[in-house]
């Protein structure tokens, strides 16, 4: 796309999460990346399935950001050794916050396995159940980023939703240390993305995703991170329970369809990876 077609565009970063989750979650990703469907997807490293998800991305290196979703909230987290669910770990985060040093371990324990296995930095740094942006994860965490990759590091994803959303979900998980997160970040030098979409409540069906989409899509402003859960139904013993399965194979229908295509085109938005947008692509 040449820069003047770009600019008569808006520019936006959909991002999959819960990739390595499960068979059918990686599969839909993969399937979605491969067909320009996204422009990112994160990464649950602590899941036994990350090495070989990671080597299935491998020929989309350079096409998707590529990044980690931090976790203390999955059955992976717990199996580690610092996970817990998520009413435990809000409350302690707002309680005085997680302590730092614990913290620090375990956001390094899951950047190496990250690396180990990708081979390269992370493309940008979220959270699962946007735990990146509690208090003592998001002290270590920046610290951590600003350390180890400077200022060519990934970029971070903050949980908060453009202005005007009013819906209780939205604010709750702003609250929960987005502005905070954001300050920190700008004064380490960390690249972060100030704006998130795609919240709901997981509810009703594929045709009400797609009025979601319509209205992120229309409403979302340039430079924001737009969030989905999509998953084929795919046998995986090894996967844990999923809570939003149901949600997962609407969107994942959704994303793959011509009505999806139909949209993006609809409301001039073209899909870019978060690098091009928060800083600079090596």
């Amino acid at each position: 796309m040449t820069p003047q077609a770009e600019t008569q565009t808006k520019p936006l970063v959909l991002c999959a999460d819960d990739y390595a989750q499960s068979a059918g979650i990686s599969q839909a990703i993969q399937a979605l990346a491969q067909a320009g469907r996204l422009s990112a997807t994160s990464a649950m490293v602590l899941s036994p399935r990350w090495p070989e998800d990671a080597a299935a991305l491998q020929a989309l290196r350079g096409r998707l950001d590529v990044g980690l979703h931090l976790d203390w909230t999955s059955p992976f987290a717990v199996a580690a050794g610092h996970g817990m669910g998520l009413g435990a770990a809000m409350l302690r985060a707002l309680a005085g916050g997680f302590d730092r040093s614990r913290a620090r371990d375990a956001i390094e324990r899951q950047l190496d396995r990250f690396e180990a296995h990708w081979h390269a930095a992370p493309d940008h740094v979220d959270g699962h159940q946007h735990v990146q942006q509690f208090a003592g994860i998001r002290e270590p965490l920046v610290e951590l980023l600003a350390r180890r990759y400077g200022a060519r590091g990934p970029w971070l994803r903050l949980s908060r939703t453009p202005t005007g959303t009013t819906d209780l979900k939205s604010r709750v998980i702003a609250a929960m240390g987005a502005n905070r997160l954001e300050k920190i970040a700008a004064t380490a030098g960390v690249a972060s993305a100030a704006a998130l979409s795609g919240i709901y409540d997981f509810d009703g069906d594929q045709a009400r995703y797609a009025e979601h989409m319509a209205h992120w899509l229309e409403h979302s402003p340039a430079a924001c991170v737009l969030m989905c859960h999509p998953g084929k139904p795919a046998p995986d013993a090894s996967a844990p329970p999923d809570a939003i399965a149901a949600a997962r194979a609407w969107e994942w229908e959704h994303l793959r369809s011509s009505r999806f295509a139909d949209q993006l085109a609809a409301s001039r938005v073209t899909l870019v990876r978060g690098g091009r947008l928060f800083c600079r692509l090596s």
